[in-house]
């Protein structure tokens, strides 16, 4: 144990500067109008449902789903499940512990161990997490707004990243 901590510090060095990617106008500018077509769908299935969809970790998902979409991350399975399991594990998270720090933390460690698991790691997924919690979610939380909300971004994704011709989404559905 006393040889792993000491080799910590040497573990964290890297170099000062990685290798940037060149950046693509044509990316950033097809990001920023996907993004914002994601997210406004979103609002606009709130409007028609009449009730909020959208939560904190799709705007994440749709830095995901539009700036890194050939990212294994990214893909259907990951954007999904990630979210249905870690809403899943707040719901149960909630009727077991409540809604305590100590809750929102393991409830956010445990998303993380399922995602895994599952194959389906999705980073926001541990937002989704800690959102259920925090707000004392409700089997409702899965279908409405994590569900919903995933399938309206998975929707636009497949439809923004497919209409240019300089991307192609997904890579893989499973």
């Amino acid at each position: 144990m006393k040889t792993r901590l000491k080799n910590v510090p040497i573990k964290m060095k890297g170099s000062l500067r990685g290798a940037p990617e060149p950046v693509s106008m044509k990316y950033a500018v097809w990001g920023l109008v996907s993004g914002m077509s994601s997210i406004l769908a979103i609002f606009a299935m709130t409007r028609m449902a009449g009730y909020p969809l959208l939560i904190g970790s799709f705007g994440a998902s749709a830095v995901l789903l539009f700036g890194a979409d050939e990212s294994p991350l990214a893909q259907p399975r990951n954007l999904v499940g990630g979210h249905l399991f870690s809403a899943l594990v707040a719901v149960g998270i909630v009727s077991l512990f409540g809604s305590t720090p100590e809750a929102i933390a393991f409830a956010v460690g445990i998303a993380i161990f399922v995602m895994y698991l599952t194959r389906t790691i999705h980073p926001p997924g541990g937002a989704t997490a800690l959102i259920g919690v925090q707000s004392h979610a409700t089997a409702h939380f899965v279908l409405v707004p994590v569900l919903s909300g995933s399938l309206v971004l998975l929707a636009v994704a497949l439809f923004t990243n497919n209409v240019v011709y300089h991307r192609q989404y997904p890579k893989n559905w499973l």
